[in-house]
């Protein structure tokens, strides 16, 4: 199993067909989504997603809900 707290390498994890098995908010506010990894990918993946433009894609959409939230 590999679990992370960040949407944008959850989203990255689905879209590699990785099969999310929970996806909850904690009671602290933080994001908690656990993907079923048999053959322990999930990591390098993550890896994979921060030099990738689906990282940057993330990016602009978290500084633009900086923009309008402010």
């Amino acid at each position: 199993m590999y679990t992370t707290s960040d949407i944008g390498i959850a989203a990255y994890l689905q879209l590699k067909k990785f099969k999310l098995l929970e996806c909850k908010r904690l009671e602290t506010g933080k994001f908690y989504f656990a993907f079923e990894d048999p053959t322990t990918n999930c990591h390098t993946l993550a890896l994979e997603f921060l030099d990738s433009d689906f990282c940057k894609f993330d990016n602009n959409v978290r500084n633009l809900k900086k923009i309008l939230f402010s």
